[in-house]
């Protein structure tokens, strides 16, 4: 008896019975992969870099130990801030893209179904594959502690901080991790697993608060109820609504650590609890779907499959088999690789006309947002037209960059690449569909751009050369994402390190690198060169064109008459407005270099195509 109750406990510390065999596979499995040493090592390389760049740019300086001293608190807080951020930010993006394929991965090689043949329940499926992943994150928080804790012995830091950072961060990286794998038990294409989680949580962290302000403001005045911002109510609503906002935790922490006031708004262990309790959540509903999954795939038949056979989730699997539906043959129109891709539904589970009422509501969403800048009188200032532009082109680039990388690694994870090379189609036609392919699915997204230029202009506004300079930024940051994600695509075999390939070469381009060249220009060298490379930054070409472009006082400009300011650029070394041909030469220049790279990457895709098939 006393062994039993002692192999019992042991068993319970050990938390085998959570993980199961899958969590040590998963283990075993990433120990091999090259690319997660290769992610350790430039995580720490560009970690180091970083602090030796702002110890350099802050703490350079001979002078009396007091005002020494001063600097060095001065770099390490801002050293540690960054880094904190940047974990937050980072931790959140890599869970998602590394659990967008966990369970289809499974489904994609027909294990699933046979994993429920052994004595491995559906909750140690689940959890073994969402904590295998999350080692890795852990990993990498592990890997910045000891830096962070050297950091903060020059002062000005708390370990207040830098545990409330790390515990904020790990929770909403098991949040994002939990809803992502809960997205991928029926995802069949790990792209929309990472857009699906990536519209559900930016819902939930930004467009949720932003409604509940509105109406607080707009709505229910005009409905006879106002409610005191000093009542018992409204602040129950808004710590409710902050506590379930890491966002707001990181923020309100970072605030509290450079300007003490001594009221503390938010606490951070119980967002911790909320946010596991949410996650715990997720994880019940994945473990209810997953066994359901497995056993439609024991009798045979996928999600796919339903869809085919025109039956219900509810249906009988046998019912498929016994009484199948046969489909009509429809012809290919146009190149046959476009239509392929195209005959897919843009986010999986979604036909043609949830995806039109997808788009109403997200226009409609939009249009309220106009109506509450107007009411503010915000909507005739150039900042606002600033702010929906960068908008925009943010979620254009994200978007290109997804569905570029997820092209050819998806065909190779169903197993259909071999059938298509041995077609009668090029490699050319080939990799040209797929382009198109991506930029189709792109092009509502950029549509909204252009619609709300296009609505500006006609009301009086936004100028109409801005549709003209942001249609070159849009041409140029296409054909760049889409020929770098299709090399990637083609040089690796899973989605999930095409993506983050893919996305690391953007964070390192436009980024990491803005980072290095505003730290550099701080020592008074290379700053002329470093000015000029942000010119090339997307992000900072829709600022500049916007705020010279946008605003009631600027639409009605002649072409000669427009300036745009050149201030937040050139970090102060050459600060003079240019006019309309200027930025359009500069804008053609830096969209020339951009394309011809894009090329680039198209030819290396181009000469990868048939290397490593299998």
């Amino acid at each position: 008896m006393a062994v039993h109750l002692t192999r019992s406990a042991m068993n319970a510390i050990q938390v085998g019975w959570l993980t199961g065999p899958i969590f040590g596979k998963e283990l075993r499995v990433s120990s091999r992969r090259r690319r997660n040493f290769v992610l350790r090592f430039f995580y720490i390389l560009l970690l180091t870099l970083f602090v030796a760049m702002v110890w350099w740019a802050v703490v350079r300086y001979e002078g009396n130990a007091v005002i020494q001293r001063s600097r060095m608190q001065a770099a390490a807080q801002q050293i540690v801030v960054t880094i904190s951020l940047f974990q937050f930010i980072a931790m959140q993006l890599l869970a998602i893209i590394m659990l967008s394929d966990s369970i289809s991965d499974e489904v994609y090689h027909r294990t699933l179904g046979l994993l429920m043949t052994t004595p491995i329940s559906g909750l140690q499926i689940v959890m073994g594959k969402l904590l295998s992943k999350l080692l890795q994150l852990v990993l990498l928080l592990a890997i910045s502690l000891p830096m962070l804790a050297i950091v903060r012995v020059f002062g000005g830091i708390s370990w207040g901080y830098l545990l409330s950072s790390l515990f904020i961060t790990l929770t909403a990286a098991i949040f994002a991790g939990s809803l992502t794998l809960l997205f991928s038990i029926e995802g069949r294409r790990a792209y929309a697993v990472i857009i699906k989680a990536a519209f559900v949580l930016g819902v939930f962290y930004f467009f949720v608060p932003a409604v509940a302000g509105a109406m607080w403001q707009f709505v229910l005045p005009k409905f006879g109820i106002s409610i005191d911002s000093g009542s018992t109510v409204f602040l129950w609503c808004v710590s409710t609504l902050c506590h379930l906002n890491p966002f707001y935790g990181i923020w309100e922490m970072t605030r509290e650590m450079i300007s003490p006031t001594g009221a503390v708004r938010f606490y951070w262990p119980l967002h911790c609890a909320i946010m596991l309790g949410l996650s715990a959540l997720l994880l019940a509903r994945s473990v209810a779907i997953v066994r359901k999954v497995a056993l439609w795939q024991a009798c045979g038949i996928s999600d796919f499959g339903f869809r085919i056979a025109g039956l219900s989730r509810g249906a009988n699997p046998q019912s498929a088999i016994i009484n199948p539906q046969s489909s009509g043959v429809r012809r290919v129109v146009g190149p046959p690789v476009v239509w392929r891709e195209l005959r897919a539904p843009f986010i999986q589970g979604m036909d043609s006309k949830n995806s039109r009422i997808g788009l109403a509501a997200t226009v409609l969403a939009l249009l309220l947002t106009y109506l509450a800048s107007q009411s503010q009188g915000f909507l005739d200032q150039n900042f606002t037209h600033v702010s929906y532009g960068l908008l925009f082109v943010f979620m254009g680039v994200v978007c290109n960059a997804v569905f570029a990388a997820t092209r050819i690694t998806t065909e190779k994870e169903s197993q259909t690449w071999p059938l298509l090379l041995v077609t009668s189609l090029s490699d050319y036609d080939i990799l040209m569909g797929k382009a198109v392919s991506a930029f189709r699915r792109c092009l509502p997204i950029w549509g909204l751009l252009a619609g709300h230029v296009v609505l500006f202009a006609l009301i009086g506004y936004i100028h109409p050369a801005a549709l003209f300079h942001l249609l070159i930024v849009a041409v140029w940051v296409t054909c760049f994402v889409t020929g770098a994600g299709l090399y990637f695509s083609a040089r690796f075999r899973h989605t999930t390190a095409a993506v983050v390939a893919n996305f690391s070469l953007i964070l390192g381009l436009w980024a990491v690198g803005p980072i290095v060249a505003g730290l550099l220009s701080l020592t008074g060298r290379h700053g002329d060169i470093l000015a000029k490379y942000m010119w090339a930054h997307p992000m900072v070409q829709t600022e500049v064109i916007m705020a010279g472009a946008s605003g009631a006082n600027n639409a009605g400009l002649t072409l000669g008459a427009l300036e745009y300011g050149s201030e937040n650029v050139m970090f102060g070394m050459d600060r003079r407005a240019i006019g309309f041909g200027e930025m359009t030469t500069i804008l053609l220049i830096t969209a020339g270099i951009y394309i011809l790279a894009g090329l680039l990457f198209f030819w290396l895709a181009k000469r990868r195509l048939r290397r490593n098939v299998f």
